[in-house]
This record gives C-alpha cells, sequence and structure tokens, in this order.
C-alpha cells in the first residue's frame, strides 16, 4: 500500500501541478500558530480535479475539511515523532534520490543521445584501425611523440602505402600483425565513443584524421556500411585442436559430427557430447543472443547470420576459436524506437558516453554558481601532499587534519566546504592507481574534480529551492509516508483485529448490510437457439448441468455455457427478462445471445451475516475510526482558519 502511495505521488507529478492564480499566497489556517498557505491548497485541489471519483469531494467546503484533516494527521504524526525513525528516514532518502535524477541529468542532452545511439545501431560498419598508444595521463611530451607517429603514418598512406601495409608496419594494436587492422563489422555500443564517432564519421572508403581514445591515437578506415543485421539466438558446435595435436585431427572430428547429424542424431545431443565449449554444450551449445561484432569473430558471426530459417545448420568451418557447426534458433530484427529506448537509455548511463551528460551538468553548475577558492590556502595544503602518494602510503594524523580546518572552497557565496572535506576527498582518491605526473599536476586534477562534486552536491541539496514542483512533490512523499504510517498505527491495524469493535458498528449499522431478493440459479447460454431449446428439453426432464453439457457440447465445439450460483436482484450477469420465481424461466435473447434459468431457490430480502458483510464493514468501521479520530485531533490543538482568504478562494476557484 505504501507503494501506492509513491505510484499516486508520480502520478500526480506527471500531470503536473497548477499555481495559484490571482490570488498572493496568504495563510488559509494556522494549527497551534503553524501557517498553512493559500498556494498549497489551490494547488492541490486542482490537481486533484480529475481525479476524485466522489463528486462531493469536488465540493470546496468539503474539500477543505478534508484537507484540513490530512494536515492534521500530518501534525500528529510529528508530534509523535514518526518522522525520526531510521526507516522511514531511509525511506525518504531513497525516493529523493530517485526523484532528483529527473533533475540531476540533462534530459535534452540524453535524450539527443539516445536518438543517435538508435539512429547509429540501424547500420553497421566494417572498418580497420591502426593504433599508436598513449596513456590518457600521459605527459605532454610523450603525447607529442604518439601525435607525430600517427601523423607520419596517415601522410605515409596519403601517399599512396596501403591501409593494410601501414596496419602490419606500425599499429601497435596487437592483432594489427594477424588481422591488418581489421576490426569486420560492429554496431553502436561496441567501441568506446570516442572511436564510435569518428567511425561513424567518416565516410565509406576514407581514411579518417588522427584522432584520440583512451587507448592512444587511431586512424580508422571505413571498408563497408550495411544495414544492421540485429540479433539472433544460436547453438554451436565446437571442436579446437588439443596441444601438440595435428590440426587435421579437429577437422575430422568436426566432419564426423556434423555427419552424425545428417544421418539424424540430434543438434543438442551431439553438442552436450562433443562440443569443447562447456559453457554452452550443457545447454545444447545454446549461446546468448548477439549482434555484428560481440563474438570477436567474423567467421563465426557471417556463418550464424547467412542462416536464413530456424532450424538451418551450417557446414563445418573454422575460426580462430576452432572447428565449428552452427545452428540458428532464432532472428530478432532491429527493435523499434519505442522498444529500444529504455535499454538504450541504461546502455549510456554504463557508457563512457555518459561523460557527455555529466560535462554538460558540470558546465551548467560552473557558470550556476560563482565558485571561489583560498588560493593561498590551497597551495599550502598540496605542498603538504608527498611524492608517496603515488605508492598509496600517503597518510594525515588527527594534529595534521585540525589545521586544516578553515573555508577553502566557497560556492554560491553560501556553502563554504573546508580543507578536512578535501584532503579526505584526496585520501579517498588514492586508492586509484594515478599516472599524472608530477604531484602538483595530479592534484590540481583531483581538485577540480572535487569542486565539480561539491557543485553538484550543492545543487542537489537545493533543489527543493530551485524547482518549486521538487519541493512540492518531495512534500507529498514526506508527509504520505508520515501518513502512511500513521494511519497504519492508528486506524488500520485497529480496524482488522478489533472483532468487538466489527460486531457493534455491524449491530449499530445492520441497515446497511442488506441482501436484495436472491435466486440459486443455473443460467444457460448459447448463440444458437436450437442449441438451447435442446437444453431446455433436458432441464425441463430434470437432467444436471454436466449431464446436459455433456450432451451438447464436444472438444471442438462447446454450443453450451451454463453459470451456476446465487445472484442477487439487479446483478448484471442475470439477462434482461429472466423473473425472479422458481422453475424454469422462458427463453430470452439479449444481443446474439439466448438464455432461459432454472432457479432452484428464490431467497427473500433480509440482513447480511457479519461473515459475508464483512469486507464492507471493516472498510465502513476503518472510515468511521478515521471520522471519530480526526474530531478527536481537532480537540488537541488550536485551529484557527482565515474565513475571508478561504471566500476568496472559493471566488476564484468556481470561476
Amino acid at each position: 500500500m505504501k507503494h501506492k502511495i509513491v505510484l499516486g505521488l508520480l502520478l500526480f507529478l506527471q500531470l503536473g501541478y497548477v499555481k495559484a492564480q490571482n490570488t498572493e499566497n496568504q495563510v488559509l489556517f494556522t494549527i497551534d500558530e503553524t501557517p498553512f498557505y493559500t498556494d498549497e491548497f489551490i494547488r492541490v485541489y486542482n490537481k486533484n480535479l480529475d481525479l476524485v471519483k466522489d463528486n462531493s469531494q469536488k465540493d470546496l467546503d468539503v474539500y477543505f475539511d478534508l484537507f484540513l484533516g490530512y494536515k492534521l494527521k500530518v501534525n500528529k504524526a510529528y508530534k509523535i515523532g514518526l518522522n525520526n525513525s531510521v526507516k522511514y528516514q531511509n525511506e525518504l532518502k531513497s525516493y529523493r534520490t530517485q526523484l532528483a535524477k529527473n533533475y540531476t541529468n540533462d534530459s535534452k542532452v540524453t535524450q539527443n543521445l539516445i536518438e543517435e545511439a538508435y539512429e547509429r545501431g540501424l547500420v553497421e560498419i566494417k572498418a580497420s584501425h591502426i593504433l599508436i598508444m598513449v596513456d590518457a595521463n600521459a605527459s605532454p611530451e610523450d603525447t607529442l611523440i604518439a601525435f607525430n607517429k600517427i601523423k607520419r603514418i596517415k601522410a605515409n598512406i596519403d601517399g599512396g602505402k596501403s591501409f593494410e601495409d601501414a596496419a602490419v608496419d606500425f599499429s601497435e594494436d596487437p592483432s594489427a600483425k594477424d588481422n591488418k587492422g581489421n576490426l569486420g563489422y560492429f554496431s553502436v555500443f561496441r567501441m568506446v565513443y570516442d572511436f564510435e564517432n569518428q567511425a561513424y564519421k567518416t565516410p565509406k572508403g576514407k581514411v579518417s584524421e588522427p584522432f584520440r581514445t583512451s587507448f592512444g591515437y587511431h586512424i580508422i578506415k571505413v571498408n563497408d556500411i550495411r544495414t544492421s543485421q540485429g540479433e539472433v539466438t544460436a547453438s554451436h558446435i565446437m571442436i579446437v585442436n588439443k596441444p601438440g595435436e595435428d590440426e587435421d585431427v579437429a577437422k575430422k572430428t568436426i566432419d564426423d559430427i556434423y555427419q552424425k547429424y545428417k544421418q539424424g542424431e540430434t543438434f543438442e545431443a551431439l553438442a552436450q557430447q562433443y562440443s569443447d565449449d562447456k559453457s554452452s554444450s550443457s545447454k545444447g551449445g545454446v549461446l546468448q543472443r548477439f549482434g555484428t561484432g560481440q563474438l570477436s569473430s567474423e567467421e563465426f558471426e557471417e556463418t550464424a547470420f547467412g542462416l536464413k530459417n530456424p532450424g538451418d545448420v551450417s557446414e563445418p568451418f573454422k575460426s580462430q576459436y576452432g572447428w565449428h557447426i552452427v545452428k540458428l534458433i532464432e532472428k530478432h530484427p532491429v527493435k523499434t524506437f519505442e522498444e529500444s529506448k529504455f535499454e538504450i537509455e541504461n546502455k549510456i548511463k554504463r557508457d563512457d558516453r555518459s561523460r557527455v551528460i555529466t560535462s554538460t551538468l558540470n558546465e551548467k553548475l560552473k557558470a550556476k554558481y560563482p565558485v571561489k577558492t583560498d588560493k593561498v590556502f590551497y597551495d599550502r595544503l598540496k605542498s603538504y601532499i608527498p611524492d608517496e602518494y603515488y605508492k598509496q602510503t600517503w597518510t594525515v594524523s588527527k594534529e595534521q587534519m585540525e589545521g586544516y580546518n578553515r573555508d577553502l572552497l566557497t560556492i554560491d557565496n553560501k556553502a563554504k566546504i573546508s580543507g578536512v572535506t578535501f584532503i579526505n576527498f584526496v585520501l579517498d582518491q588514492q586508492k586509484v592507481s594515478h599516472s599524472i605526473k608530477p604531484i602538483g599536476t595530479l592534484v590540481d586534477n583531483l581538485y577540480q574534480k572535487f569542486v565539480e562534486r561539491e557543485l553538484a552536491n550543492y545543487y542537489d541539496q537545493n533543489l527543493e529551492s530551485e524547482f518549486e514542483e521538487f519541493k512540492f512533490v518531495m512534500n507529498e512523499y514526506r508527509e504520505g509516508l508520515l501518513l502512511f504510517d500513521l494511519m497504519e498505527r492508528e486506524i488500520w491495524e485497529r480496524s482488522k483485529t478489533d472483532t468487538i469493535g466489527q460486531q457493534q458498528f455491524y449491530l449499530e449499522n445492520q441497515k446497511n448490510y442488506q441482501w436484495k431478493e436472491r435466486m440459486v440459479t443455473d443460467i444457460y447460454s448459447s448463440t444458437s437457439k436450437d442449441d438451447l431449446l435442446k437444453a431446455l428439453k433436458y432441464a425441463k426432464n430434470k437432467k444436471s448441468v454436466d449431464f446436459i453439457k455433456e450432451k451438447l457440447n464436444t472438444k471442438e465445439n462447446v454450443k453450451i455455457m451454463v453459470q451456476s450460483g446465487t445472484y442477487e436482484q439487479g446483478d448484471k450477469i442475470i439477462p434482461k427478462g429472466i423473473a425472479f420465481e422458481k422453475g424454469i424461466s422462458d427463453v430470452v435473447q439479449v444481443g446474439e445471445y439466448y438464455f432461459f434459468a432454472n432457479t432452484s431457490k428464490v431467497l427473500p430480502a433480509q440482513a447480511k451475516e457479519l461473515s459475508e458483510a464483512k469486507g464492507k464493514v471493516i472498510n465502513d468501521y476503518q472510515q468511521a475510526l478515521e471520522a471519530n479520530w480526526v474530531n478527536e485531533l481537532k480537540k488537541e490543538v488550536t485551529i484557527k482558519v482565515n474565513n475571508e482568504v478561504l471566500d476568496a478562494i472559493k471566488k476564484q476557484l468556481k470561476k
């Protein structure tokens, strides 16, 4: 039920909120001098206007009483300290974290990345590359050396040297000697984002200019571009060459297995018995579904995608991993954008392109909030961090830490962050292996990350003041969770377990729990009047329901349906025209169906037993307890209503 409250609040968020128009925000009422304002009342009333099913709740006087009762309950929850429970605090924190994601991610940038990824996923690129490795944090000197190397290679290719020969001669990718730089076909999310960007920007048959990724400097040649093949689910049998064994042995083994398959043995049984891929053999050779570029074997992928129909089996073929036979299980075409966008967004969060979102937010926050650093203090802190930091052995004593406890960073002329906070950040980052040198440059780099973290924290902590909508929704969460805990404790549990109270309430309100006239009956129906008349004849001869159904229905053709039970007058299951009387009725037609009823008993209108009305009794008892409780709450506090303001709101909202 608590989750239903939260879902309801999220629904309200999606519907948006309506701010007060023409009415200045004023105090509407106070509870023990705590003020409650017109803007919240108007916003909540407008927001819920189309959601309430009970029209009486749309009446402004009724709604005001409900709103006042709601605030009285929340006030009680705070008084008894429900807001101090660890469970409540954790749940509220969790909800806030989820809600804040809508404000801490740049939705426009995210949407652009989703659309870009989907469009790229519609095609596959076959490319070759040449790599000159250089660390992402390499010194300027080493970076320049690597850059000049890749420039010379590009110049050689422009001068007529083939890309493949250049890859063999110069590329520092270990696989280049064998594959001449060929990466095969790949699609979106298969390569690091910087590499993917260049691949999709380079025209077919052309060679890119040098560019950098986290691995080093590259140049790319795009060999082909084709429409995406989607994904496939396939199974395989693999035989590998054993160390010291002649290659012909593996070839002979796979040929023998293929012959056994052609003789009628099942692919799955052969995979279980003979395949050297133990991760899939126990499952009959079934692999996880895959797309182009996922298996690091162009031969395998081309063979699998080349099979046309589910159940098709390839002839034996060789890859760099061994000999295979592949069976196609299912082809999965490219999904629509609507089907893909949630999955793509999750991939973006795990992919290095998420840096684009973070970077955009960082730039916005730097422009939004002024940042000031105590430069003299920063230089002093910087000088305290020694080269032993690289060995991950640097420590700071308690006495030293006390000396760092002064303001280092100021954000938005409000938030003050101490040197202690920065030093703790640096100590935490010591767990990571760093290659940026010298130590001063590394500390400057860490300080930049620290400032970005503190800006993000400051922004997150001030979402309520930055976004009125966020403030309102968080207040609804806060009060909604409190109200749930309070109601469960004061009303819901009691209404379910207080059997004496339930009995007394039932006796006092028995007139509300009455049966109308009922009949115990079997209602026969059919789209064929002739078939129904046959059933009618059997019924008049006192044949049972089971006998009639067995005589008229077959597995292939159900001619007669029967609904048996005790039905109250006005029940929709009783066809119009069927009289409330004992015996067999006449045949009536309603739409395309024909009906008759065989009624064994007619029960008069009478009071329900408590057991028969228990669900409604508990619900009504709960509402009565709540109403009485609210009246008691009113006696515990001093309520002052600004009737003049309330009248003005009524006039405004009735326009």
